[in-house]
Formats: C-alpha cells, sequence, structure tokens
C-alpha cells in the first residue's frame, strides 16, 4: 500500500490538468471531444486515487463525499454511454474546488 500523500499529489495533479482543460470556458468543452476526454480520463484517475486515501484521511474530511466521488467514477468507467456533460461540467466548476482545498491541505 502507498503512503496517502502519492495519492494525494495525484489528485492534485488531475486536479490541475481538468483546470487547464477547461480554463478556456464552457463552449470550447462541450463542442471539442478531445477536451471532453482528457477531463473525464483525469476524473476517472483522480477519482481512482481518492478510493485509495487510507480511512483515517476520508474520516478527518467528511466535507467531502468520498463515497459520491467512487459512484461518478464507476459511471465514468461502467456506463460511459450515459455520461451527461453537463453534469460533469457541474461538478468541474462546484465540486472539484473543496476537493481542491483538501489536497491542498492535506499536502501541507
Amino acid at each position: 500500500m502507498k503512503d496517502d500523500g502519492v495519492y494525494l499529489s495525484h489528485i492534485r495533479e488531475c486536479i490541475r490538468r481538468i483546470e487547464v482543460n477547461t480554463e478556456k470556458g464552457y463552449d470550447l468543452f462541450m463542442e471539442n471531444v478531445t477536451l471532453q476526454d482528457a477531463v473525464l480520463r483525469n476524473l476517472q484517475t483522480m477519482a481512482e486515487s481518492t478510493q485509495r486515501l487510507s480511512d483515517t484521511v476520508k474520516q478527518c474530511h467528511r466535507e467531502v463525499e468520498w463515497d459520491r466521488i467512487a459512484g461518478f467514477r464507476n459511471v465514468i468507467v461502467h456506463d460511459y454511454l450515459g455520461i451527461d456533460l453537463e453534469i460533469v461540467w457541474r461538478i468541474i466548476q462546484n465540486d472539484l474546488p473543496s476537493l481542491k482545498r483538501v489536497t491542498l491541505k492535506l499536502l501541507n
């Protein structure tokens, strides 16, 4: 089992990549399949890394909906034909910033 720091660093990097790929806004994201693929891949990888964090980390930060992140990862991986990009965009805008804050706090 790897140290939580390894997974937290990976989560931070995935969030950074998502931010870069979505910084030009909603319209470009919605019309560019390559950007969508990159963002979805990083969301999947990020969510997988959150599942590998220790229970101690998760219990100390109950404000993060760890189970919902895991559920979202399962949708991306197993129900890829049912992905709603509007929901993905809302997650990026509304939920990712708080996960980023917690991740940075844990890394410091």
